[in-house]
């Protein structure tokens, strides 16, 4: 399989640098490569220059206003934006829900719901695991009784990523309990304007208030807002997931984070040479390197594979695995590089316009804050041990 790229590829890359130099805000990008907190009006921002340019539904078809990109172009515009410390894009409304509405949506959800996305109307959240159905989704108990035009929704969501900054969730809804539990659930749409929802935040180990609780108590939903056929959503759901899982090894992320890190262990030293010079540390160095290298082929020839056609099966599990796997470790590495400054941490001053006085190099908090942070990678998304149990079973045949 030849994975290198054509001619029309590198220029594609050519194109998608030229854009960031000429329409990333610098602030952004300062904002991003620092590790400060990024707002609501931060991610709208970027959101909205992606959307004049016509690039903010990347995995979109033209005939819905997205990209039409194949899974190189896309790859290509991560990898790039990854590069110039962009904002990531939101996924919930537009890599998510998105497709799951062309698919099975409405001709009225469509045409009401997929043009708010692209240009900010609607900020979404996922509203699928709860305090008893996290890797066991089919164990969802919120419940939705239909009544006329209405369904009554009463149950609990958590975990709900940047729910405090949403205006809408798409839900998995139990309106059934006869038969298998995949059979009873359903896909609904719900403002979260609506009486009876409550949203509490659950603050990190990094201070971040990211997730939430969502509580729903006699909220009546419109009949309308069920997305194709009552009890088919755990149909729709794994749809959903095969889109959160795209590019979910992270491999730009990595790279962007490899090279902060040996930035960082050229500068801080060890019995007076560089830390990046002591053997002990290099070969830590070079193995997570290494892994990152053959990953990153491993993702492309998953990617060559779905541009021609064929749909990736337990490849999407390995890369899930092994990708958040390296960052991990990537994280622990930044964290040991930077030494004694890692402990003193302080979460206010991530915010934008803290003036409290930073304690080491400037690079020690946001280090802690993404080893804090992203000790989360290897359970969203389907948790490592599920996905292991995946690829012992399409692959070893156990």
């Amino acid at each position: 399989m030849d994975l290198s790229y054509s001619a029309e590829q590198l220029a594609f890359h050519e194109t998608v640098r030229t854009f960031l130099r000429d329409k990333l805000p610098e602030r952004l990008s300062l904002k991003v490569a620092s590790g400060k907190r990024l707002t609501k009006q931060d991610f709208e921002e970027w959101h909205a220059i992606l959307n004049q340019q016509g690039w903010l539904g990347v995995n979109w078809p033209t005939e819905h206003g997205g990209t039409g990109w194949d899974a190189v172009q896309r790859h290509i515009f991560e990898e790039e934006t990854t590069r110039a410390n962009a904002p990531r894009i939101v996924p919930f409304g537009v890599a998510m829900l998105g497709p799951v509405l062309m698919k099975f949506g409405s001709d009225a959800q469509k045409a009401h719901y997929l043009p708010r996305i692209l240009n900010g109307d609607d900020w979404w959240c996922q509203g699928y695991s709860e305090p008893g159905a996290g890797s066991d989704l089919a164990n969802v108990q919120t419940s939705a009784v239909r009544d006329g035009d209405h369904y009554v929704v009463n149950g609990q969501k958590t975990w709900t990523t940047l729910g405090q900054h949403a205006n809408m969730i798409f839900c998995l809804v139990r309106t059934s309990r006869e038969g298998k539990r995949q059979e009873g659930i359903s896909f609904l749409l719900i403002d979260m304007n609506t009486p009876g929802i409550e949203v509490r935040p659950i603050v990190l180990i990094d201070g971040e208030p990211e997730v939430n609780e969502v509580w729903f108590k006699d909220v009546r939903v419109p009949a309308e807002n069920l997305v194709g056929t009552e009890n088919m959503g755990w149909t729709y759901a794994k749809y959903l997931l095969t889109h959160e899982r795209t590019n979910i090894a992270g491999v730009g992320f990595a790279r962007a984070g490899l090279a902060a890190l040996k930035r960082i262990a050229g500068e801080q030293t060890h019995h007076g040479k560089p830390l990046i010079e002591n053997p002990f540390f290099a070969a830590k160095l070079a193995e997570v390197e290494i892994d990152l290298m053959a990953m990153a082929t491993t993702n492309l020839r998953t990617i060559a594979a779905a541009a021609s056609g064929q749909a990736p099966g337990a490849e999407s599990s390995m890369l899930k695995v092994k990708g958040t796997v390296i960052r991990q470790q990537i994280n622990a590495l930044t964290k040991q590089a930077v030494g004694p400054y890692a402990a003193p941490f302080v979460s206010e001053q991530l915010d934008e316009g803290s003036n409290l006085d930073p304690i080491g190099p400037d690079y020690a908090l946001p280090a802690t804050q993404a080893y804090l942070n992203n000790r989360k990678l290897s359970i969203y998304g389907g948790s490592n041990e599920v996905q292991r149990a995946i690829i012992s079973k399409a692959i070893l045949e156990l």
